[in-house]
């Protein structure tokens, strides 16, 4: 028992020793903790997730606190390490362990008020491919011959199983996604609840019809393996995948009924991956008509002031055509920035108040592979004749 306790005291001084030297004493953007700026939608609160990273207990190439503190840094609410369980490159400096890179990560992901879920990657070739399970509570009974007798062992333990990247060229030489009959034997027992839609700055848009489909979770995933500014250049604007998660509170019971429910996103790059039921009220929430009513002489113009408190930048394309308005084409909603957005009547001696719905698509929200989501900008607009003067 001393030795256990001996033991426990060490791993906690690690921990801390190792958050000194992360935040403690390097410049101050290291200490610093970016948010994402993509807010919650009525009724849930929007996590931000990465459940697919490596670290030296398979073929990373750092620590496992690394991970908390990276993802911390980087504004994301939970993650998951999800080692391999057949591959263990490191094995001759680091003994296999299936559970230790969680053991390890966890006191970080405590101090710094991350939900941290035990995951693993179940490593085979193609099919199945690889498949990661995650909320496990034991990974040791993964470690099988038969790649479903693995998904058993998790699924057994209550595990969200997802299919990773389908598309790699590592097992698809040609970069296309197949389904196979293994995927069906799995996806139809309920062994699996999601898939990879974006793997690091892959996007694979067969991927994305079939959850459609089969109704599965969209997974967005860094996948990282070295450590993650290596991957993302930060200062210039990029972030990792990021899966959102649209949760009833900000508890790991909540974000796994969240994602078992399929209540999932994905932000990939400019672009948002999803349902537009939960598309649509981000971009609502999002933004805000700072003076929504205008007045407008005869053919005259007017300006819609539009404020974009998100960090996404949304690109608008019109979609039909509004009784006594003419709206501009395109509209680009710069993240955190009031735009100017200029309409036009289309009558000299039409007047009354009215409360107009000015139809667009967003194009880089995807609310079927490459398939924009339709919003409405409601703008009240007092048309007044035009003056004789």
């Amino acid at each position: 028992m001393n030795s256990l306790r001996k033991h426990r005291r060490i791993c906690v001084l690690f921990t801390l020793v190792t958050l000194l030297f992360l935040f403690g004493d390097g410049e101050s953007q290291h200490r610093a903790r970016r948010e994402v700026g993509i807010p919650d939608i009525p009724g849930y609160v929007t996590l931000k997730c990465d459940f697919h990273m490596h670290t030296v207990f398979s073929d990373g190439r750092v620590w496992p606190d690394v991970r908390a503190g990276e993802c911390w840094r980087e504004g994301l609410d939970a993650f998951s390490i999800t080692d391999h369980v057949e591959y263990q490159p490191h094995r001759e400096d680091v003994p296999t362990n299936h559970n230790r890179s969680f053991e390890l990560a966890r006191p970080s992901a405590a101090v710094l008020s991350l939900i941290i879920v035990r995951g693993a990657e179940i490593t085979r070739r193609m099919p199945p491919g690889h498949l990661n399970a995650i909320f496990l509570k034991d990974i040791d009974p993964l470690e099988t011959e038969d790649f479903r007798d693995a998904v058993k062992a998790a699924v057994d333990q209550g595990a969200f199983v997802f299919w990773n990247h389908p598309g790699w060229t590592g097992q698809q030489s040609d970069g296309i996604s197949r389904w196979y009959d293994e995927h069906t034997d799995i996806y139809e027992k309920g062994w699996m609840h999601g898939i990879e839609v974006v793997n690091g700055g892959s996007y694979y848009p067969l991927v994305h019809r079939w959850c459609i489909e089969k109704k599965l979770a969209l997974i967005g995933s860094s996948d990282v393996h070295a450590p993650i500014n290596l991957d993302y250049d930060f200062d210039g604007g990029e972030h990792r995948p990021i899966t959102l998660v649209f949760a009833k509170d900000r508890t790991e019971a909540a974000l796994k009924e969240a994602l078992f429910a399929r209540r999932t996103a994905v932000y990939w790059k400019d672009v948002l991956i999803g349902g537009e039921e939960f598309l649509n009220p981000i971009f609502k929430a999002s933004i805000r008509m700072k003076y929504p009513g205008i007045t407008i002489d005869g053919k005259g113009s007017a300006n819609i002031q539009i404020q974009n408190t998100s960090e996404v930048v949304y690109r608008l394309k019109a979609a039909g055509e509004v009784e006594h308005l003419r709206i501009p084409e395109s509209i680009t909603l710069y993240p955190y920035r009031t735009v100017l957005v200029r309409v036009r009547g289309t009558e000299d001696d039409f007047s009354g108040k009215m409360q107009m719905r000015l139809p667009y698509i967003i194009e880089n929200l995807w609310i079927a592979p490459e398939q924009g989501c339709p919003v409405k900008l409601s703008v009240e607009v007092n048309f007044v004749p035009k003056s004789d003067d």
